[in-house]
């Protein structure tokens, strides 16, 4: 038992690092070529990476599901993201053309590497840790605090040879095929869902996750988004996903959502009274996140992969309705 545990806490940790590693990488990497371009070039490069790296995970998660050697997708991943860093090295150091073609090929290649990653890390997470929203919260939460620090840090170099390390420490771990050791879905529930009730489950939680991304989203974009605010939103979806997790495995999935879900509306509400108000609003609607992935995994046991990629790919159009 104590083996199991401490087995699960090492993968579960390994993906975690590694996710805010990508992240970060991703965002520096973008950062960096930020002054060789125009702004509305960059618009299109921004929009570009981060279509990619969340709207194609359904198809990435699928594919994890399907893959006899799913360790071979954080190969992938890491050797992906490995060569949109370089080239754009190559693009920064002029030894390549700066276009904004340089700039999509990057763009598109670390898109891909990150939403393979995203659902080769989830669905490790979810197997690991039979669906347990403590290690679900845990492993979603750093990638936010990642963001942030790769757009206010921009040290490229030492992401991504941590990275690289972190990553061959995964590939030792998991290079055995993990597809028997399902994870432990709530079948009493499953077996009351019949096809019809499963997609409109998915697509409930699919619309739910676009309402998140919108409110997420108001809440941080009447901060001034300077260097230590960004750092603090980072830390703040950060603490409130992983605060989620062990208020869903305490107080129960659906009591805890409620709470979160209303207090968070309050927040909305009371939203020009003070930046702390913001922050606590931020804060409790990142929280009802590993408690949506819990559910889809409710919904889709044996498709782990398939359903972190779902929500994720929700994740973009509840942004854009924000942003626009």
């Amino acid at each position: 038992m104590h083996e199991k545990v401490s087995h699960k806490i090492y993968m579960v940790g390994i993906c975690t690092m590694l996710h805010f590693l990508v992240d970060a990488l991703c965002l520096c990497c973008l950062y960096l070529m930020a002054s060789c371009h125009s702004e509305s070039s960059l618009l299109g490069v921004f929009l570009t990476y981060n279509v990619l790296a969340f709207m194609t995970q359904p198809v990435t998660g699928w594919w994890a599901d399907c893959s006899r050697r799913p360790h071979w997708l954080l190969l992938y991943s890491v050797l992906l993201l490995t060569a949109a860093v370089l080239f754009s090295v190559f693009v920064m150091a002029k030894l390549v053309v700066p276009s904004t073609f340089a700039m999509m090929v990057v763009a598109v290649m670390l898109g891909m590497g990150n939403s393979i990653f995203h659902t080769w890390g989830g669905r490790q997470t979810v197997l690991k840790a039979g669906n347990d929203p403590r290690a679900l919260g845990v492993f979603v939460s750093t990638g936010a605090f990642g963001l942030a620090v790769g757009a206010f840090w921009c040290s490229w170099q030492l992401l991504l040879v941590i990275m690289i390390l972190v990553s061959l420490l995964a590939l030792v771990y998991v290079r055995h095929d993990t597809a028997s050791n399902m994870a432990h879905a709530d079948k009493s529930l499953k077996s009351r869902l019949r096809h019809g009730h499963v997609i409109v489950a998915i697509l409930v939680l699919m619309a739910f996750v676009m309402f998140r991304s919108s409110m997420g989203e108001a809440f941080s974009s009447g901060m001034n988004k300077g260097g230590g605010v960004i750092l603090l939103i980072g830390a703040t979806a950060m603490l409130g996903k992983m605060s989620g997790g062990w208020l869903a495995r305490h107080l129960g999935a659906m009591r805890s959502f409620v709470i979160l879900l209303v207090s968070s509306l309050a927040c909305y509400a009371l939203g020009g009274t003070g930046i702390g108000i913001v922050l606590l609003g931020l804060f409790l609607i990142n929280c009802t996140m590993p408690i949506t992935l819990y559910w889809a995994n409710v919904v889709l046991p044996g498709r782990e992969g398939l359903a972190f990629g779902l929500l994720a790919a929700a994740l973009i159009p509840g942004f854009l309705v924000a942003y626009l």
